[in-house]
């Protein structure tokens, strides 16, 4: 079992893209393949687990000081509008399992080539991104930040737990640290939960706030734990 909790993996976990030749232990191996299954039915994804494969990351298209990458996750689905945002989400969810598991990440939007034969898709999906896994020649290092004010309406008005999402959101990887969403607390009605939104707003070049979205929910349901509180609803 991971000796490290969600919230730990959240604060130790740091972007690397340099990785040791090692193969991943057999015990995480099958833990992640577990995982993928159940996101892969959970959310009506096809993520795909590529091992011992060193030439995706490798090469004219693999920009941004990638080395070693012999392992990564496939993420892909069905082109559906929300996709991303699931892949976000999901896809967070098995690197912090990762980090859990002794392992490193990095997603990855751009900086990859698709070897052919090494994954499957179906007419109606696409690929949105890969994720590089493996055990890093370093754990990474922390990015500045924005904070929480910057970032939400988290006040003197507003409940810990609400705080406490707010800043494990904080703390979630976004496309070039953009760090471009809004974390709303909206209150509740009498005899309702209260009700949470997150708003992005992305830079023009850069496609992937809504996974960036995605990602930042999970974190913020971690951060705020065991709380009876609902999205709202996008208009």
């Amino acid at each position: 079992m991971p000796i490290m909790t969600l919230i730990e993996a959240i604060q130790n976990r740091h972007s690397v893209r340099r990785y040791r030749p090692d193969p991943i232990d057999e015990t995480a191996l099958a833990r992640l393949k577990e995982a993928i299954a159940q996101a892969n039915r959970q959310a009506s994804l096809h993520i795909q687990l590529i091992t011992n494969e060193p030439k995706a990351f490798s090469g004219p298209m693999a920009y941004g000081k990638f080395e070693g990458v012999n392992n990564y996750l496939v993420m892909a689905g069905k082109r559906e509008k929300d996709l991303d945002e699931r892949i976000g989400y999901y896809g967070e969810g098995l690197v912090l399992l990762a980090q859990q598991l002794g392992l490193n990440s990095c997603w990855a939007g751009l900086s990859y080539r698709k070897i052919s034969g090494t994954y499957a898709l179906d007419e109606d999906e696409k690929i949105a991104c890969y994720i590089a896994l493996g055990y890093g020649q370093s754990q990474g290092s922390p990015h500045k930040g924005k904070s929480a004010g910057e970032v939400s309406n988290a006040g003197a008005s507003t409940p810990d737990w609400f705080q406490r999402g707010v800043d494990a959101a904080l703390l979630a990887p976004t496309a070039i640290n953009q760090q471009k969403f809004f974390i709303e607390y909206l209150g509740a009605d009498e005899g309702e939960l209260p009700k949470v939104s997150i708003r992005v707003k992305g830079i023009p070049f850069v496609g992937y706030t809504q996974m960036d979205m995605g990602i930042a929910k999970l974190h913020f349901e971690i951060g705020a734990g065991l709380q009876n509180f609902q999205w709202e609803q996008k208009k």
